[in-house]
C-alpha cells in the first residue's frame, strides 16, 4: 500500500470516528434535554411554588412552613423533607439565593454516593427484573437491552413471564424492535426453567449479559413471591451469581409503592431500582423517598415510551431538572 493510500485510509478512519463521536454526543445531549423536558410536571408543580417562595425574599417561619408543604406535595416524604429543611436552616442562609443553593446541595446530599452503575461481572452477566403489574416492567427490560446494546454489550432476553399470555409476545416484539436475541418458553412453563435456559443460551451463543423478565405479582401473594425466589436461586446456581435484581417502581404511585418494594427486597435481594413514568407525575420527589426508605440506589429512570427513554439516574442532573424554574 502506497503512502498516499495510507493517508487516504487514515483520513477515512478519522472521518468515521468523528461521525460516530458526533452521533454519540448528539444522543447524549438529546437524552439530557429529554430529562429536563419530561420532568415538566414535577417542575411545574414544585418549581412554580418554590419560585414564588424564593421570590418573596422573606426567610421567615411562613417561608419554611410553605417550603415543607411544597416538598411533601412533591412526594419527597415527611422524614426526608424535615431533615433536608433542617440542614438548610442550619446553614443560616442570609438570602433567597443562598437558601436555594443550599436546598439544591442538600437534595444531592440526600441521594448520597451510592454506586449506580450496573454490575456485570459474570460471563455472561445475569440480571433479573421484578415488580408488580402495570409498572412498565417489560418495556423497561427492552429499553435496558437497547441501552446496553448501544454501549457495546450483547444482551439476550429471557421471557420468564409464562403466565400472562401476551407477555412473551410483547417482549418478543420489543426484542425485534431493539434488535436483540430472546429465549422464551411455552405458556404455563416453569419460569425458573426458562430463566435457566435463557442463561445457557446466552453462554452458548456468546452473549455477555442475559436479562430475565418475570411475571408481575403483588407483594402480598406469598406463593408468587416464593416462585420469584426460586427463579433467583436457579439463576444463581447457573451463573454463580446474579449481578443485578432490578425492581421496577411506578413513580405515579408515589410512596404507596414502598411497602411493595420492601417485600420484594426481602424475598429476592433487590440491588437497584428502575423508576418509571417520571414524565407523567408531579411527584418526582419520590426518588428521594425511595432511596431513603429502601436504602437502594435508583439506577435508571423512565421518561417516556420511546426505546431510548430509559436513562441512567444522575442525582445532580435530576435535582437541577426538578428545580430548573426556581
Amino acid at each position: 500500500m502506497t503512502s498516499i493510500q495510507l493517508i487516504l485510509l487514515g483520513v477515512a478512519v478519522l472521518a468515521v470516528a468523528i461521525v460516530v463521536f458526533l452521533r454519540v454526543r448528539r444522543r447524549s445531549i438529546e437524552s439530557q434535554a429529554a430529562v429536563d423536558y419530561r420532568l415538566e410536571k414535577t417542575r411545574a408543580a414544585l418549581g412554580s411554588r418554590l419560585h414564588r417562595l424564593f421570590g418573596s425574599g422573606q426567610l421567615d417561619e411562613q417561608f419554611w412552613e410553605e417550603l415543607e408543604e411544597a416538598l411533601i406535595a412533591a412526594d419527597v416524604g415527611m422524614l426526608a423533607t424535615n431533615e433536608i429543611i433542617g440542614r438548610v436552616r442550619e446553614q443560616h442562609p442570609d438570602s433567597s439565593e443562598a437558601a436555594k443553593d443550599a436546598l439544591r446541595e442538600q437534595f444531592i446530599v440526600e441521594f448520597g454516593d451510592r454506586a449506580r452503575d450496573l454490575r456485570m461481572s459474570g460471563s455472561p452477566s445475569a440480571m433479573i427484573v421484578v415488580g408488580v403489574n402495570g409498572t412498565g416492567k417489560t418495556t423497561s427490560i427492552a429499553k435496558l437491552a437497547a441501552y446496553l446494546a448501544a454501549a457495546g454489550r450483547s444482551p439476550l432476553l429471557g421471557a420468564a413471564d409464562t403466565f400472562r399470555a401476551a407477555a412473551g409476545t410483547q417482549l418478543r416484539t420489543w426484542a425485534e424492535r431493539v434488535g436483540v436475541d430472546i429465549v422464551s418458553g411455552q405458556d404455563g412453563a416453569d419460569p425458573a426453567a426458562v430463566a435457566f435456559d435463557a442463561y445457557e443460551a446466552a453462554r452458548a451463543r456468546g452473549h455477555d449479559v442475559v436479562i430475565v423478565d418475570t411475571a408481575g405479582r403483588l407483594h402480598s401473594k406469598h406463593n408468587l413471591m416464593e416462585e420469584l425466589g426460586k427463579i433467583v436461586r436457579v439463576l444463581r446456581r447457573a451463573a454463580g451469581e446474579v449481578d443485578e435484581v432490578l425492581l421496577v417502581i411506578d413513580a405515579t404511585n408515589g410512596q404507596n409503592a414502598l411497602a411493595q418494594a420492601r417485600t420484594f427486597t426481602e424475598v429476592v435481594g433487590v440491588t437497584g431500582i428502575i423508576l418509571t413514568k417520571l414524565d407523567g407525575t408531579a411527584r418526582g420527589g419520590v426518588a428521594v423517598a425511595v432511596e431513603r426508605e429502601l436504602d437502594l440506589p435508583v439506577k435508571f429512570i423512565g421518561i417516556g415510551e420511546g426505546v431510548h427513554d430509559l436513562i441512567p439516574f444522575v442525582p445532580a442532573e435530576f435535582v437541577d431538572a426538578m428545580l430548573e424554574d426556581v
